[in-house]
């Protein structure tokens, strides 16, 4: 190709364009001028392969196809698209049709108003993934080998030999892996277990676990944090009930309860007849371990808990059922928007 021969062509280019009587048309005119299989990839093509001083000249003629091309592609579009609306075809006058604002979910709502509490309390965020390792999900959590929870009926095992995390506990073994103590962190996420769902348990489920690692921590910490913790969800007068229990990672361990919501501590199908909620369970860091993630038990002690926010939101939100959650029930949900 000469350069006269691009000048032709540029001029021919333009006429279609301007000749172009739908947008359909004017499309395959850009195609076939500036497309990937167009014309513009020969000129450049022609551009390397002319003299040394002819390429100035060639340079120039190849902007100017490009440009004026897509300038009066542009042109052209703007007149078409005029041409083809009628004037009368949108009145401003008219209101306009507003569609419902998103909201987030009630178990994102109280995720937030969790971490906020805990921010407050001096804990940080940590996170870590889904799908884990048997070391951090059990054996760094000094979970015995014939432990009712290791059981493929109890726990969702991938074929790799890795599982779906039982509860968030495996950030905290990560965390302190990776950082020296002094340690106050939350493990805000979702858990899953083989459970069958009824008014308050679920298969995937959301946690909260806290983690608080120094010198000197006692179970008086403990019981204070929670306390606070509780006063701060539910008002000044919450009630919370400390149960001794047995958790393979604490030692002494509790369970947390707050007051059945529904049926107001009197028994109810909800709580099963006790008057109370299971929200946490709770207790002192087995030194095991500490020993598991290179941490001194003669050194330092520490606390850690785990609640469900689904139990949180029953009660702040007066839900008789954890099942609605995750209904899908738009009607339902918006009352929490």
């Amino acid at each position: 190709m000469t350069l006269e021969e691009l000048e032709q062509l540029t001029a021919t280019a333009l006429s279609e364009l301007s000749e172009a009587s739908s947008l359909e048309g004017l499309e395959d005119v850009r195609v076939r001028y500036l497309g990937k299989k167009g014309k513009l990839p020969e000129i450049m093509v022609s551009l390397k392969e002319a003299p040394k001083e002819e390429k100035p000249a060639w340079g120039q003629a190849a902007n100017r196809f490009k440009q004026s091309l897509s300038e009066a592609h542009s042109s052209r579009k703007e007149d078409l698209l005029a041409s083809s609306t009628p004037a009368d075809a949108l009145d401003v006058s008219l209101p306009g049709n507003h569609g419902p604002l998103g909201a987030n979910h009630p178990i994102r709502q109280i995720m937030h108003r969790v971490i906020e509490i805990c921010d407050r309390m001096g804990f940080t965020v940590a996170t870590g993934p889904d799908v884990e390792t048997v070391f951090t999900n059990f054996d760094a959590l000094n979970t015995p080998a014939d432990h009712p929870s290791r059981d493929e009926q109890d726990t969702f095992y991938l074929s790799d030999g890795s599982l779906l995390r039982t509860h968030t506990s495996p950030i905290q073994i990560r965390y302190m892996q990776q950082h020296e103590p002094p340690v106050r962190i939350i493990a805000p996420g979702r858990a899953y277990r083989r459970d069958t769902p009824d008014a308050t348990h679920s298969a995937n489920f959301h946690q909260v676990e806290g983690l608080y690692v120094d010198r000197n921590v006692s179970m008086a910490d403990l019981k204070s944090d929670l306390t606070f913790f509780a006063g701060e969800v539910l008002g000044k007068g919450a009630k919370v009930r400390f149960r001794p229990h047995f958790f393979p990672f604490t030692e002494p361990s509790v369970e947390v309860d707050f007051t059945c919501h529904v049926c107001k501590g009197k028994g109810c199908r909800v709580c099963k007849n006790s008057g109370w909620i299971e929200i946490a369970g709770a207790g002192m860091v087995d030194p095991a371990v500490f020993n598991a993630v290179g941490y001194d038990p003669e050194k330092v002690t520490g606390y850690a808990f785990g609640m469900g926010l689904e139990r949180i939101a029953m009660i702040l939100l007066e839900i008789d059922d954890i099942r609605r959650l995750y209904e899908n029930d738009a009607r339902f949900l918006r009352q929490f928007a």
